[in-house]
């Protein structure tokens, strides 16, 4: 008597296994899905900041008026390096309003500079968060579905009564499919989070040091003006 055909093909063993490990599968897929569409907007979105906060740098060291610039910035900046800029300025014209210097501009200006940056830093962190969820509980949730799967070939060679590769093989295949998976969501979430939380950071000491000199160029402003 010739051996029942086993089909180890992906989409066979997922609508073989147990809805459990079913369940399983579709929120790995779903977060790995998820966490590759993260890594590629914060690939192209990283880029287009560097390239662009570079170039608005180059103008604001150029010499030009800095209240021309921010008269072509205007009220909608398009990078964190123009939002910083703009957050300065407003706050440096705010200073004089009707004429006379407004007590304790220097304090403010350097509290609006602060906020300014951390704001700019939250946004560029906005999905690392789900990085490192997925990368530090997918494997487990990868597991849970090989203890699942495991259990079920158990049960099912106690209820068949039978050791026989046909009613063991698949439930295993199903339970190190699991697994594989969870590995599959979790190492590139994991990479994607280390590797976007040191540019991160990196840009964030850029636009620090751009605070602190554009600061350091309103105070001299101050200065000149006797304040």
């Amino acid at each position: 008597m010739s051996e029942p055909h086993l089909d180890f093909s992906v989409m066979a063993l997922f609508w073989q296994a147990h809805w459990v490990v079913k369940v399983v599968v579709i929120l790995l897929l779903l977060a790995s899905f998820w966490s590759w569409a993260i890594i590629i907007q914060k690939l192209l979105g990283l880029r287009s900041v560097r390239v662009q906060s570079a170039n608005f740098e180059k103008i604001v060291w150029s010499g030009q008026s800095l209240d021309d610039i921010y008269d072509k910035v205007g009220k909608a900046p398009a990078n964190p390096m123009e939002r910083i800029f703009s957050t300065g300025m407003n706050e440096w014209r705010r200073s004089f309003e009707g004429g006379t210097l407004v007590p304790g501009s220097r304090d403010r200006l350097s509290l609006s500079m602060d906020v300014a940056i951390d704001r700019e830093v939250e946004r560029q962190e906005k999905g690392l968060t789900f990085l490192a969820t997925v990368g530090s509980i997918s494997p487990f949730v990868g597991l849970f579905g090989t203890v699942w799967g495991i259990k079920n070939s158990f049960e099912s060679i106690a209820v068949s009564q039978n050791t026989n590769l046909s009613v063991v093989a698949p439930g295993i295949a199903e339970a190190l499919g699991a697994t594989a998976l969870g590995l599959f969501a979790a190492i590139p979430a994991t990479v994607g989070f280390n590797y976007f939380s040191g540019q991160i950071g990196k840009f964030s000491r850029r636009i620090e040091q751009f605070a602190d000199r554009f600061t350091g160029l309103l105070s001299t402003e101050f200065d000149r003006r006797g304040v």
